[in-house]
Parts: C-alpha cells; structure tokens; sequence
C-alpha cells in the first residue's frame, strides 16, 4: 500500500510543474511540502520527527502516511519538487536566447529568484544534501548532475563565443558558490531584489571586481612593468 501511494505521490508531484490543473490532492500536497521544509529547516533533518511534521501541518499522523511512507521520503519529494522546478523553469526561459552572455546571466537571475522565494528549502537542500540514500539519492543526484552539466554548456558556449580560456568546472563551482549560500547573508533592504541582485552578481562573476577584461589587464600589467 505504502509503495501505490507513494507513486500516486510521486505522479502529483511531477504534473504540478505542467498545464495540468491543480487538485486538492495537489493543493494538500504541497502545503505539507512547505511545512515540513520549515520543519527541517528549524529543526534538521535527524532532529524532526513525524510528530513534529505532524504538529506543523495539522495533518494527522495516519494522514502523513497517506502521502508519505517515511521521513526519508518526504526530505526526497522536497528535493524533487525543488530541482525539478528550478530546471524546468531554467529551460524554458533559456529557448529562444543566442547570446552565451544573456544565457549565463538567465541562468544566475533564475536561481536567485527561485532561491531567494524559497529561502528555507534552499537552507533544508544546503545542509541535507547527503541525508537522502540509495535509490532516492541517486535519483536526486542525477536531476542535480543534468542541472550542472547545464551550467558547464553556458560556459563553453561562452568561451567559444569570446575567444577565451578558462576551466569551465572551476567557473561552474564557484558561480554556485556565489549563489547557494544567499541565504546566509541576503538582506531585501541592503541588497536589493532578485533581480538588482542577479544583475550585480552576474556582473562580478563575468567581468570580475574591477570591471576589466583580460585585455584590459594585459595593456595595465604593460604600463606598470614600464621602467
């Protein structure tokens, strides 16, 4: 019974992100999702437990089986929902737009706002990022791997574009280590909106502090080796 519910669960979840119209399951659904992120956010993952996801969405504990056969399997469908939002909205707001810079730059601007919404599911992700095991973690990590693999494409697209070398792996890591840890730090009154917020990142990141670009640099490492 556990396993039916479980891919009844699993099969909501995934028309949420269609044209599908939206049932009470659905509706259901996705309140215990947002009250169980705040859970695990308050509380970590091994510190919450059924009752207290219980108390938090005012679902009985026989209704929590109903969606969800286990703890694990929640922290998963959170998971899921998350990625396969941010990805999908990725890729629709990536067709149509040739400019390898303009990609970059969606790619940055999208995952801000997504993450700057969702502050305590991207706090929940950040640090259970290995809670979930076999089958569900690899699940997790594949969705994951095509998010990056992404990421990697905008580079090299980039490069080829503007004639420049650099390591792609290392630009991709330390972009998201730019933008996944916001939430520790992000002030709407100091810094702005997702999208003032996206645009000076986005800035940083392609064009470094300074602004400069690599020519720029070579003609001033030029001047200030001039005896």
């Amino acid at each position: 019974m556990a396993t039916s519910l479980s891919n009844r669960t699993l099969r909501r979840l995934g028309k949420a992100n269609s044209s599908t119209p939206e049932t009470r399951f659905d509706r259901r659904l996705g309140e215990i999702l947002e009250h169980a992120t705040r859970v695990f956010c308050e509380k970590g993952y091994e510190g919450a437990s059924m009752r207290d996801l219980s108390r938090a969405s005012g679902v009985s504990l026989s209704g929590l089986y109903y969606y969800f056969e286990s703890k694990e399997r929640l922290l998963f469908l959170i998971q899921k929902s998350t990625f396969t939002t941010i990805l999908d909205r990725l890729k629709m707001r990536l067709e149509g737009i040739a400019d390898p810079e303009d990609r970059v730059r969606i790619f940055i601007l999208n995952h801000l706002e997504y993450f700057l919404a969702n502050q305590e599911g991207m706090k929940v992700l950040s640090h259970e990022d290995e809670a979930l095991k076999n089958g569900a973690g690899s699940e997790i990590a594949g969705i994951k791997r095509t998010y990056y693999r992404i990421c990697v494409g905008l580079m090299d697209d980039l490069k080829r574009a503007q004639d420049i070398d650099f390591d792609s792996r290392t630009a991709v890591m330390s972009l998201f280590g730019m933008i996944n840890w916001i939430y520790t730090w992000y002030n709407p009154r100091v810094d702005g909106d997702a999208e003032e917020l996206a645009q000076r990142m986005s800035d940083i990141f392609l064009t470094g502090v300074t602004g400069a670009s690599p020519k720029d640099r070579e003609q001033l490492s030029e001047l200030l080796s001039r005896p």
